[in-house]
């Protein structure tokens, strides 16, 4: 499955936009960078998973594996993040991918948090 139009990253030059004012995130199986915007513009996302990754199989398998990951992560408004696949990605389980991502996602603080109800005594 693919993102909607209005939450990708598509143009080179949006790619680049984050390169050169965002922050990166390096992890050991990805890579995050994250330029942050005006609070209420929703999220938008762009992968790179470049040869040096695999073959057409194993990028593809690593951006489904992406995308999964980040459509079932809550994340912030107001942010455009880019992720790089790393070499290693293609060696690593579904779980370590996630547990990379995340990792980098919470040192970038684009995770949306979720506050606890208040409780009635």
């Amino acid at each position: 499955m693919r993102f909607s139009a209005a939450s990708r990253l598509k143009t080179a030059s949006e790619f680049a936009i984050v390169r050169a004012g965002g922050v990166t995130f390096p992890g050991r199986f990805i890579v995050l960078s994250v330029l942050k915007l005006e609070q209420n513009d929703p999220w938008r996302c762009g992968l790179i998973t470049s040869r040096k990754v695999g073959g057409a199989v194993q990028r593809n398998k690593i951006r489904r594996r992406l995308r999964e990951i980040i459509r079932a992560t809550p994340l912030r408004p107001g942010y455009w993040i880019v992720t790089i696949a790393r070499w290693r990605a293609a060696e690593a389980s579904l779980v370590e991918l996630q547990a990379d991502w995340k990792r980098s996602a919470k040192r970038a603080g684009i995770l949306e948090t979720i506050k606890p109800e208040a409780t009635i005594s």
